[in-house]
């Protein structure tokens, strides 16, 4: 009966433990960085409020930049992406800062991919 207990108590621990080390995904319209108000000014627009991404009506598709093959892995591919952009993406060198475009490509990587 002593055994059955404390298999219990271990069980409900790992639980409660494995709940509270979740990770909660990071959530663009509550964050009041620089970088989540740098993406709701210029990249919400096409990649949705939370970064979802979405099909447009003549078939384009814009990407989830949370979940997914990522296109681009590195952070040199990002940094080329968001400064020169292309497939349809415009480039966004002209509008930002060096130092914005490096804390955009850490915010995509860190809050967005969560790596």
């Amino acid at each position: 009966m002593l055994r059955v207990k404390l298999l219990a108590m271990f069980i409900i621990a790992g639980f409660a433990v494995w709940g509270c080390t979740k990770k909660k995904e990071f959530v663009i319209a509550e964050s009041k960085s620089y970088e989540a108000s740098i993406f709701r000014q210029n990249c919400a627009v096409c990649h949705g409020l939370e970064a979802e991404g979405r099909t447009l009506s003549d078939g384009t598709v814009i990407p989830n930049l949370r979940k997914g093959d990522f296109k681009y892995k590195t952070d040199e591919q990002i940094y080329q992406h968001i400064a020169d952009g292309g497939n349809g993406m415009v480039p966004f060198r002209n509008q930002f800062t060096e130092r914005e475009l490096r804390m955009m490509v850490d915010f995509v990587r860190r809050d967005l991919r969560g790596q």
